[in-house]
């Protein structure tokens, strides 16, 4: 009878710690000196690994609105005040682990704009059934999003159509969640340096300053261009304050 209650009790032992318990893992991305990045600018991709295997446990998209602007940029923080509500955006990783694992968070934002995607990753171990829930995990990338707008790729201009020999050129530039850059705005203007290098034949022959237009996260400039040939234009974006960057690159052709 006592080998028959030992047994059973064994057996039932091996069987619980078999049991995978489902597990919960929020993670959320966030642009630096900036907000969130959620539906709106095309979400972050999500990978979650075990460490020890690198077998895939997780992968998605963050989804949801990129915050409150005024809790997130405009407010002091007390320690454990959260920085999020349920429409913030964010990916919910559910797990089902059976022991303590650490796992990789890998992230690559904004999906939706490859050129200025940027990657970044942590680790976190899991205990079975013990959730990460609110804010969750939260990984914070540098970097701005920055199109240049005109000339477009590979465009072919007659050198007799421009007028005075001069080019003009246009860029958009936004924060990495996507949010807006205008004058005296949250994001001001002012904070953002807007240069271009214009090579022809890949040599450089200039260096020049954009100025912010008036149209919200446009800057433009102009290009003097006094030869036919194969040009190559660079423009950057640098913001001190936050030390965030970016950078866009194409090339045109003048006949």
């Amino acid at each position: 009878m006592k080998k028959n209650i030992l047994l059973s009790f064994c057996i039932a032992f091996l069987s619980f710690k078999a049991i995978a318990t489902p597990t919960k893992l929020t993670v959320r991305v966030k642009a630096k000196d900036a907000k969130f990045i959620g539906t709106p600018i095309g979400g972050a991709y999500v990978l979650v690994k075990n460490h020890q295997t690198c077998a895939l446990l997780s992968n998605g998209l963050t989804s949801g609105s990129s915050g409150d602007t005024k809790l997130l940029l405009q407010t002091t923080h007390n320690r454990y005040q959260s920085l999020t509500d349920e429409k913030t955006a964010k990916y919910v990783a559910e797990l089902d682990i059976k022991e303590p694992t650490l796992v990789d968070i890998e992230v690559n934002a904004p999906v939706s704009r490859k050129g200025s995607a940027i990657k970044a990753s942590t680790q976190v171990w899991l205990i079975p059934g013990k959730d990460i829930l609110g804010d969750g995990i939260i990984l914070e990338l540098p970097g701005l999003i920055l199109d240049i707008l005109a000339p477009t790729t590979h465009q072919i201009i007659p050198l007799e159509s421009l007028k005075e020999k001069t080019l003009l050129f246009k860029i958009s530039l936004t924060m990495l969640c996507g949010c807006p850059i205008s004058k005296d705005g949250v994001w001001d203007a002012a904070d953002f340096e807007v240069g271009a290098v214009l090579k022809k034949e890949g040599i450089e022959v200039g260096k020049y300053t954009l100025s912010k237009a008036q149209e919200t996260n446009i800057f433009e400039g102009k290009l003097p261009i006094l030869e036919k040939g194969n040009y190559e234009l660079q423009v950057y974006a640098f913001q001190a304050k936050g030390n965030n960057s970016g950078v866009d690159i194409i090339n045109f052709v003048i006949q």
